[in-house]
């Protein structure tokens, strides 16, 4: 996220930095950047025909109708912030009843054990104090052969000269190596850990300037930005990122797909 934030024109929701919100056209960049794990996850719902989804941590809300959307008969938000429980609910809960939002702290989240198939926790981890304890939560609510899902900054890009986070609502950010052998100590099985990647428009801007977009957006304010990176952020466009599995030393964001063990 950006160093500083401002107001969040056009949404009912402050623009705090804590985490990203839709349709407001200078945090365009970062909210297309995260979508692209709840687009992997919504892929996982549907080839696994899963029947209970869980985002812990769902803030806004975007991701709720994307799993839903995927073939979910149930997803359930969770998030500690009443206001944005309450904008979630009223935004994407009332008019659907398959989706479900409540308060809740994320080690003490009321739903039956082993009753989720898929659980996905996006851009939260790296914000938590007992990390130990979240993860025995969500692997209490996924059933055995279950999927977890986690995404989650790169340590090595997005706080390259400092083992302390830049982002002051990070207490802890991790490198890929360092995420895998967390969640294999945390008794899960890790299957994949891939990485997101500028790709198409925004690679090519990078290299023909030699710049780092997101160094520029999170050293500079919004209001001080120049007139050809402010375009690119009202520009950019799902096609802008990548995800894969080479080179994630490198990679802007994590995202590491685990089962829960039989």
């Amino acid at each position: 996220m950006p160093a500083s934030c401002g107001p969040s024109e056009g949404h009912p929701l402050p623009l705090t930095g804590e985490r990203t919100l839709p349709g407001i056209p200078d945090e365009r960049y970062w909210f297309l950047r995260h979508l692209v794990a709840y687009r992997a996850a919504a892929r996982v719902v549907a080839a696994r025909d899963a029947a209970v989804v869980l985002d812990a941590g769902c803030g806004e809300g975007y991701g709720l109708v994307l799993l839903r959307s995927a073939g979910a008969d149930r997803v359930i938000g969770v998030d500690l912030d009443e206001p944005t429980v309450a904008h979630a609910r009223s935004r994407y809960a009332a008019d659907d009843a398959g989706i479900e939002v409540v308060a809740a702290e994320l080690r003490d989240v009321p739903v039956p054990d082993a009753h989720v198939d898929v659980v996905v926790s996006f851009q939260v981890i790296e914000h938590l104090h007992d990390i130990p304890g979240f993860l025995a939560e969500m692997r209490r609510l996924t059933r055995p052969g279950g999927r977890l899902l986690i995404a989650t900054p790169n340590r090595l890009t997005f706080t390259p000269d400092s083992d302390t986070p830049v982002n002051p609502f990070h207490t802890v950010e991790f490198t890929a190596g360092e995420l895998q052998r967390l969640l294999t100590r945390a008794g899960l099985l890790v299957e994949q850990v891939q990485g997101v990647h500028h790709a198409g428009r925004l690679a090519q801007l990078e290299a023909r300037r030699g710049v780092s977009v997101p160094r520029l957006l999170g050293a500079t304010p919004a209001e001080a930005w120049p007139t050809w990176l402010r375009e690119v952020v009202h520009g950019t466009e799902e096609a802008d990122f990548r995800l894969g599995t080479e080179d994630l030393d490198a990679s802007l964001d994590l995202l590491a797909v685990c089962r829960e063990p039989v």
